[in-house]
């Protein structure tokens, strides 16, 4: 005759009494080298914004009306960053420096109007990284022959991602390498 074992049913996601569900990790593997899409649109950059999460901060890049398919970027870490067209160095603060590139005007293509309103050098408009764990400093470097620069100090070169949603590019940077929150 076969043994028969008694199994307790719980539900998806719940911890058995009597134990303790441990954290979620977060997710890793992403790397530190550079990231980049080939494309490009002559949609406009309107907005630069960032967020904190439990894995990682955030910053995103609104091209609206874009779509996901024209969307291209470059993202890297440099040394220092120096402005497009002019190779004028823009400090930004933090150990360690990612460039981002955005392959999106920051004006009207048609009229030469700014669409961001931060000029090379100064602080993301609207951005406050008080009590971010890894975002330290955001600089905008320009817009310079269709593509849109941003230097994004962080603590430490530590992994990122980069993806595209519909009008916008994501770029996300982890709080460490292990995947412990």
């Amino acid at each position: 005759m076969g043994t028969t074992l008694g199994v307790a049913a719980v539900p998806a996601g719940a911890a058995p009494v009597g134990t303790t569900a441990q954290a979620t990790a977060c997710p890793t593997g992403w790397g530190s080298v550079a990231k980049t899409r080939s494309a490009a649109t002559t949609e406009s950059v309107t907005n630069i914004r960032t967020g904190r999460h439990a894995c990682f901060d955030r910053m995103v890049v609104d091209v609206p009306g874009a779509g996901t398919g024209a969307l291209g970027y470059s993202v890297r870490y440099v040394s220092r960053l120096h402005q497009d067209g002019s190779g004028n160095y823009i400090p930004v603060g933090g150990g360690a420096v990612l460039e981002v590139r955005v392959a999106a005007p920051a004006y009207d293509p048609d009229t030469g109007k700014p669409t961001y309103p931060v000029r090379a050098g100064e602080r993301l408009s609207g951005v406050d990284l008080t009590g971010y764990r890894t975002f330290r400093d955001a600089r905008f470097a320009g817009s310079f022959e269709g593509d849109t620069q941003i230097g994004l100090g962080v603590r430490a070169r530590l992994p990122f991602r980069v993806w595209v949603a519909t009008g916008r590019v994501v770029v996300d940077v982890a709080h460490n390498w292990t995947g412990a929150r």
